[in-house]
């Protein structure tokens, strides 16, 4: 199983990369756990570059998102 996140902006739509292709997907992660753990140590990083919000993929099916990236208000 491959695990990953699909990154989306404030409007929902699907953030590429310079390929056209969703970004973040060439990231994959052996377990949920470090899927979880990655987007804990990056989603500052990916907040300030324009992500507004994440879905966690195990093999490309949704588990659970989007997720937003931004904080309470």
């Amino acid at each position: 199983m491959a695990w990953s996140w699909r990154f989306v902006n404030a409007d929902g739509d699907l953030i590429t990369d310079d390929e056209g292709s969703p970004a973040g997907q060439g990231v994959e992660f052996p377990t949920q756990s470090d899927a979880e753990s990655w987007i804990g140590e990056h989603w500052r990083q990916l907040a300030d570059s324009g992500v507004d919000g994440v879905t966690l993929l195990e093999d490309g099916r949704e588990v659970y998102g989007p997720m937003s990236l931004q904080p309470p208000e």
